[in-house]
């Protein structure tokens, strides 16, 4: 038996265990904050490491933020918990009910997924939020991060696992796997004896090899290709607070955008002052020939990649459009289904796009940065998600469960 193999097995055992838990999770929850807080230092320590190396790799700055634990961000993960622990269990429910002609009653009720696995990238602050959701849902959970942050993910997952133990649950109701090589990765993408779940949360190569190699049922998360389309009838000034938040509050998350559309009655007013919002972050613009005319030589021309990519980086791909269905014809192509906005005065307009665009979280005159499940008031959440099937956007408690039927009878036959 491998390594991978004997976690899965004693992932399987906690997991019996929880799934009977009660007010048990929530005090082991309470009990991981506290442990948090107490062994921030240490956790801090860690992370040094893993920041140091990222340097001497050559890491961007933008990755080396989402790498970068500090008090304040260490607070923030254990207030994370507090509030999955306040949240309501998702355990438990009953969805619906009914009483047969012949008798027979029948529930739908909620039930945890079972062992979940999330492999993830350079974000710490994921092993305890993706450990405290899945503890909550019910579910032990196997979890594999990058070589970036190996260092300060087994600081996170050994103060948690100790503090779930002195809280009277299984410390195996969450795993590392401290191994950050090609294989182990694989092998959990296969570990299906005792897998009943896998999640990837990372950029567009990690979800890509997850989804092409999985022998696991996969939930697909993430990739951010977001948009901005700026209406011909769209107030400027709001276009650019928009634009600016999305783009530069926070470049290297998933729901940061990195396309703006024009409509080209509006882009020579519009452009201009947008462009000088975005140079206090001194962002790059790529963008098309008409762009360029009315911007001039600061900008880049924009390649066919430039409007496909996830930049995660203070660059941003522009293009005019036509029209409102060229806007819409540019996203259908480009877009990843996650987060697209547009920023109209025009009731029609805005109908017409929120109906015609693909994807999980479609905004009228907002920033794309409130996909999110704290911001969309529905607690914590494990990624968003950009499929079809079982869930869609932001992933919080009540997409971490599953459901079974329970049958009541009094020796009803068929």
């Amino acid at each position: 038996m491998t390594t991978l193999e004997l976690m899965g097995q004693n992932a399987k055992k906690a997991s019996r265990v929880l799934m009977n838990a009660g007010a048990e999770k929530d005090k082991a929850l309470l009990a991981i904050a506290a442990a948090l807080r107490a062994n921030s230092d240490a956790i801090i320590a860690a992370n040094d490491i893993d920041i140091e190396n990222g340097k001497a790799a050559g890491l961007t700055e933008s990755l080396l933020d989402r790498l970068r634990l500090s008090k304040e961000r260490i607070e923030g993960m254990a207030e994370g918990v507090e509030q999955v622990a306040a949240q309501n269990d998702p355990v438990g429910k009953i969805i619906e009910g009914r009483t047969l002609k012949n008798g027979l009653q029948i529930e739908k009720t909620t039930v945890p997924m079972g062992v979940i696995g999330i492999i993830f990238e350079a974000r710490p602050n994921v092993t305890s939020d993706a450990a405290a959701l899945c503890l909550k849902a019910g579910s032990a959970v196997i979890l594999r991060g990058g070589k970036e942050a190996i260092n300060s993910n087994k600081a996170i997952a050994s103060v948690m696992r100790d503090a779930i133990e002195q809280a009277g649950l299984p410390r195996d109701c969450v795993a590392l796997i401290e191994d950050t090589s090609r294989q182990s990765a694989t092998e959990l993408m296969q570990l299906t004896d005792y897998l009943d779940v896998l999640i990837p949360r990372g950029g567009a190569g990690l979800i890509r090899s997850v989804v092409s190699n999985a022998r696991v049922p996969v939930i697909e998360t993430g990739v951010g290709n977001c948009h901005v389309y700026v209406d011909k009838d769209a107030d400027i000034e709001m276009a650019k607070n928009i634009v600016f938040n999305a783009k530069t509050s926070r470049p290297s998350v998933c729901n940061a955008i990195e396309t703006v559309l024009i409509h080209k009655d509006i882009a020579e007013e519009a452009l201009p002052v947008i462009k000088a919002a975005l140079d206090e972050k001194n962002v790059e613009i790529r963008g098309c020939e008409r762009t360029k005319a009315i911007l001039g030589d600061c900008v880049k021309d924009a390649t066919e990649n430039d409007y496909a990519v996830e930049f995660l980086d203070f660059i941003l791909a522009v293009r005019i459009v036509d029209s409102l269905d060229d806007a819409l014809e540019h996203i259908a192509r480009y877009s990843t289904g996650h987060s697209d906005c547009i920023v109209t005065d025009n009731y029609a307009a805005a109908n017409t796009f929120t109906s015609s665009v693909d994807s999980a979280a479609v905004y009228v005159n907002a920033s794309t940065r409130f996909t999110d499940g704290g911001e969309f008031g529905l607690g914590a959440e494990i990624g968003i998600s950009t499929q079809k099937l079982h869930a869609r956007g932001p992933m919080g408690l009540n997409e971490l469960v599953s459901c079974k039927y329970i049958i009541r009878g009094n020796g009803q036959i068929r």
